[in-house]
């Protein structure tokens, strides 16, 4: 892998390896299957609001399927981010329960709240990834039988460590909806597109579309621009900030648009509050 590049990601088909260059990276995901990522360099912070954690190199953190998350990649050392992601998609999960001594499963397991887990530095997490590495310098892509072996293997770990992983990772129930206008309360902000908004709330386009008429008379966008237009709004004449640092903080792209949207909604330019 060509290390000077700013992004390499190569998917090999439930197992992905990317490497970043110094500059950081800030991504928002919300994946319809689980996954477990080990750190090999740098370091990943990853927040959904009420839980932020740090993962450094040698440690892994295991992430729930349908849960939208914010992940910043860095370097750290002098050490670019690297990482390797398996991917546990619905169809390797069900097999292996189908296969599974069901009288070795714990019974009085609870469902836990949080929404990813930090897993310190376990060998048999560790040596699993550290098989995988030598494909990062080459350009041999594992075998199907490999990358079969090797989720096998994440799977295997996962129980090992703890029995929450029995009760997340063999929950085949469908996703749940989202309230919309919790989720866009919470995340107005961000920068998001109606397609991410939907998959994020649990529906499809189409849905969430049809679910916000429910609750609004506003489209889905100009209810964000007004929102993010009366926090902008808030934060100019009660906090006395400066218009070129509230108006990419309220989640508009550029000064201009911002002062436009602005004056035909409180008839006078964000200047002058």
């Amino acid at each position: 892998m060509d290390k000077a590049a700013d992004l390499q990601i190569i998917n090999y088909g439930g197992i992905f390896l990317s490497c970043f260059s110094e500059s950081d990276t800030k991504d928002i995901d919300s994946l319809p299957v689980h996954y477990l990522n080990y750190v090999l360099s740098g370091e990943q912070v990853i927040q959904d609001g009420a839980q932020s954690i740090t993962i450094s190199a040698g440690e892994a953190v295991f992430v729930r399927r349908n849960h939208r998350t914010k992940i910043i990649k860095k370097s750290k050392d002098g050490q670019p981010y690297r990482g390797i992601s398996l991917v546990f998609e619905r169809s390797i999960l069900r097999d292996f329960y189908q296969k599974l001594d069901k009288a070795t499963i714990p019974q009085d397991t609870q469902m836990p709240d949080e929404n990813f887990f930090k897993i310190w530095q376990r060998p048999e997490i560790m040596s699993l990834f550290e098989s995988l590495t030598p494909y990062f310098n080459s350009n041999i892509k594992p075998s199907d039988a490999v990358i079969n072996l090797k989720l096998l293997e994440g799977i295997y770990g996962l129980l090992s460590i703890s029995d929450i992983y029995y009760r997340i990772l063999f929950d085949f129930a469908n996703p749940w909806k989202v309230d919309i206008l919790e989720f866009l309360n919470d995340n107005y902000m961000d920068e998001l597109s109606m397609e991410q908004i939907a998959i994020y709330t649990g529906r499809s386009l189409a849905t969430f579309k049809r679910d916000f008429k429910k609750i609004s008379n506003l489209s889905p966008q100009k209810w964000l621009i007004k929102k993010r237009l009366e926090t902008a709004y808030f934060l100019l004449k009660d906090q006395k900030r400066k218009v070129m640092d509230v108006y990419a903080e309220v989640g508009f792209k550029n000064p201009s648009h911002f002062s436009t949207v602005f004056k035909k909604q409180y008839g006078m330019p964000p200047t002058e509050i």
